[in-house]
């Protein structure tokens, strides 16, 4: 999906024009976000799980490859989505979550 993403929303655009069009700005800025938090996301259900890499990192691809069909601004749900699937294999979050860090949201 991100390369769909780039690819459709640079390919319209003259390449002498492509370093000035925001919309490949945007594009590769999102996608290096998206890869940045996925390495954080990696290194931090690591320093918990050290012995569940491989999984990790399986669960990681299918969360972002998810994250990319929701929404174009996959980083927002990404997060969510790792945690999420984390619990299902009964794995401890890398993110304590209390009641009352969302209180103010009530």
């Amino acid at each position: 999906m991100k390369e769909q993403l780039v690819m459709n929303s640079t390919s319209e655009i003259p390449a002498s024009h492509r370093h000035n069009d925001p919309r490949v700005f945007f594009c590769e800025r999102l996608a290096g976000a998206v890869e940045g938090l996925t390495h954080r996301l990696q290194a931090q259900y690591e320093r918990i799980h050290p012995d569940q890499s491989a999984l990790i990192r399986h669960v990681i691809a299918e969360a972002e490859a998810k994250a990319w069909e929701l929404s174009f601004f996959p980083h927002l749900f990404l997060p969510d989505l790792v945690e999420a699937r984390i619990a299902e294999l009964t794995l401890q979050p890398a993110f304590a979550r209390s009641g009352t860090a969302f209180a103010h949201a009530a």
